[in-house]
C-alpha cells in the first residue's frame, strides 16, 4: 500500500490519475479501496464482482460480511472497521486452498476463427 500511495503522490505532481487494477479477491479489493480513499488524485476501481469468468470463484465469497464492499448506487461507502474494513472467512480460504484452482483466461474468438481481445 505504500508504494502505490508513493506512485499515486509522484502522479499527482503531474496532475495524472490513479486508477488501481486487478483486485482478484477481497483482500487485494480493500487494499486498493482504502488506497483510494486516501488519494486525491484517484479517479476508479476496477473490481471483478460478478464477471462472466468468475465460474464456482466470486471475489468475495471469502466474505464474512460482504457488505462492506458492496456497491450502493454505482459507488463504494467508506470503510469503517478497523484494518483494511473487511473480515476474512477463513474456513472458506482453506477450503479453496484443499480443492486448488484450474482457472486460465478464457478465449474468445472472432467468427473468423481469429483471436478476439478480453
Amino acid at each position: 500500500m505504500t508504494e502505490v500511495r508513493k506512485i499515486a503522490t509522484l502522479a499527482e505532481v503531474y496532475d495524472v490519475q490513479l486508477a488501481p487494477h486487478c483486485p482478484l479477491g477481497p483482500i487485494a479489493l480493500a487494499a486498493c479501496r482504502q488506497v483510494g480513499f486516501a488519494t486525491p488524485n484517484f479517479l476508479i476501481q476496477e473490481q471483478s464482482i460478478g464477471i462472466h469468468y468468475n465460474l464456482d470463484a466470486e471475489v468475495l465469497d471469502y466474505c464474512l460480511d460482504k457488505a462492506p464492499l458492496a456497491v450502493v448506487d454505482g459507488y463504494v461507502p467508506r470503510l469503517t472497521a478497523p484494518g483494511l474494513g473487511i473480515e476474512i472467512d477463513e474456513h472458506a480460504v482453506r477450503t479453496a486452498d484443499k480443492r486448488g484452482h484450474a482457472w486460465r483466461r478464457p478465449t474468445w474468438r472472432h467468427p473468423d476463427g481469429s483471436y478476439a481481445q478480453w
